[in-house]
């Protein structure tokens, strides 16, 4: 294999690699076919690494190396059922309990009870932010290094920015926007305090440097409209992409649903990359539309998941693949936007993979 790493900071440096860096996310087709038992014949005795080698594919996230532990905050587990788990984070202020839902094979959950639920919990949730220690954990980074080796290179993504933190973990949409709504003072300042705690998670990472970070937001325009990003997402990424960009780290982002109302606030992401971005049939925009709203940032991945589906023809899986590389190679690391489902037909993603080697790139 040759040396992924430098051809993908060639690429983060806008330099030309000099070939297609095929990176496809498999660990979650990987785990799910796993564990149901539904691996292929003749992969079924394959590790991860084993399987991305087959797919002649990079690896593009390592386990994050970053730790988070609480000095007076202790969280404790209660499985209530063989899907549902109650975490309760007892503090000296009070406690907060919140239920997560895990999927049928027990590798994805959702919230089915948020932790908080009413303003008066942020008073209890701003404890445990400002009760946090974070730690890098160079012994387990060094064992990914050894299991990674040469198919990638060091990159992770930490917990969401402020708001979207609300939106997706800790409260849930509705109950987020009636609180925008009704009580903003106490959003600003949950904002405020959670910016204060990441300041040490983030002074970690610079100060250890790692090449790539990801901003593992989750952005979809439904859920963060245009109002939404300039108030209260883009001044996070400003300071926060600004100080990785400082420190030597280059960064990028991951919108991975609807995008059509957002293509002209993009531009002023102050990332590097842009991850996920699905056209249509499975998105809202069009490769070209993505282009330009991209406006010279690498593009992180480009072909719909729904391709690597039986139901869709391999021609048109290719005929994609060939405008994704048209329109945005050199600035372009392929992959699958977001993730193959686990019903995926991985022969096409090796298919891909053996396409790319055989791709002269000028």
């Amino acid at each position: 294999m040759h040396d992924v790493g430098a051809s993908v900071m060639d690429v983060y440096n806008h330099k030309d690699p000099g070939c297609v860096i095929w990176q496809p996310r498999l660990e979650f087709w990987y785990a799910v076919n796993k564990k149901r038992g539904s691996l292929p014949a003749h992969l079924r005795d394959f590790s991860l690494e084993q399987l991305y080698d087959y797919c002649h594919a990079s690896i593009r996230y390592f386990s994050n190396p970053l730790k988070l532990r609480y000095r007076n905050v202790e969280i404790q587990e209660k499985v209530l059922d063989e899907k549902r788990l109650q975490r309760t984070w007892i503090t000296p202020v009070g406690e907060l309990s919140e239920v997560l839902h895990h999927d049928e094979w027990g590798i994805s959950a959702y919230n089915s009870e948020y932790l908080l639920k009413e303003p008066e919990d942020f008073k209890i949730y701003e404890f445990i932010l400002q009760d946090e220690e974070w730690i890098w954990d160079a012994e387990e980074l060094a064992c990914d290094q050894t299991r990674i080796g040469s198919r990638g290179i060091l990159q992770f993504y930490a917990r969401r920015s402020p708001l979207q933190s609300l939106f997706i973990e800790r409260m849930g949409y509705e109950r987020t926007v009636y609180l925008l709504m009704d009580h903003p003072e106490v959003i600003q300042r949950h904002i405020e305090v959670q910016s204060a705690a990441d300041d040490a998670m983030y002074d970690l990472i610079c100060k250890v440097k790692p090449p790539l970070f990801n901003f593992g937001e989750n952005i979809d325009a439904h859920m963060d409209p245009p109002a939404y990003w300039r108030k209260y997402l883009l001044p996070y990424y400003q300071k926060r992409a600004g100080q990785l960009h400082d420190a030597g780290i280059h960064t990028s982002i991951h919108i991975d649903g609807a995008m059509r109302p957002l293509l002209k606030v993009i531009p002023s992401c102050p990332t590097t990359a842009i991850e996920a971005c699905t056209p249509i049939p499975q998105g809202d925009v069009s490769l070209e539309e993505i282009k330009q709203a991209l406006d010279g940032k690498i593009l992180v991945d480009g072909i719909p998941a729904i391709y690597f589906l039986s139901l869709y023809p391999v021609e048109t899986l290719m005929e994609c693949t060939r405008r994704v590389i048209e329109l945005f190679q050199p600035t372009l690391i392929l992959g699958i936007s977001d993730e193959p489902p686990p019903d995926s037909d991985i022969e096409r993603v090796r298919f891909i993979g053996e396409f790319l080697q055989s791709l002269t790139v000028s």
